[in-house]
C-alpha cells in the first residue's frame, strides 16, 4: 500500500466501498475501477463523495446512513472503455419476424488515489 492515504484513528484506509451510476464498488489506494460514463478529461483528478463504508487495517470501520460524512476518495481519470458487446435478437416464430441489436456501454476508467476521512 502506497504511503498518502488519510488516517483514521492512527491506521491506513484499507479499502472503501463507493456508490458510483447506481452501482456500489468496493476501491482501495491504487486499484483502477470502471464507472459509469461522465465528462471527464484523462489525467483529471475527480472525487466521489458517494462515500458508503471505510476500513482500515486496524479493523476500525465506519459505516454511513447512507453516506459517511466527510469521507471522499480522490482518483485520477485513465480515460474511456467500453465493456462487452450485449446482443439483443427477437424473433416471433412462424412469422418470418427476426431483429438483431445491439450495443457496448462506454465506461470511465479511474485509477483511485487516495482515500480521505
Amino acid at each position: 500500500m502506497q504511503g498518502g492515504a488519510s488516517c483514521l484513528k492512527g491506521s491506513l484506509v484499507v479499502y472503501a466501498i463507493i456508490q458510483s451510476g447506481g452501482r456500489q464498488l468496493r476501491v482501495a489506494p491504487g486499484a483502477i475501477v470502471d464507472v459509469d460514463h461522465f465528462a471527464a478529461n484523462a489525467g483529471e483528478e475527480v472525487s466521489v463523495s458517494n462515500v458508503l463504508f471505510v476500513s482500515t487495517d486496524a479493523g476500525d470501520i465506519m459505516a454511513g446512513t447512507p453516506f459517511v460524512s466527510g469521507a471522499k476518495v480522490v482518483a485520477v481519470v485513465e480515460g474511456e472503455s467500453r465493456g462487452p458487446k450485449i446482443r439483443v435478437f427477437k424473433k416471433k416464430r412462424r412469422k418470418g419476424m427476426r431483429r438483431t441489436r445491439g450495443h457496448r456501454s462506454v465506461f470511465t476508467r479511474l485509477r483511485v488515489k487516495e482515500i480521505l476521512v
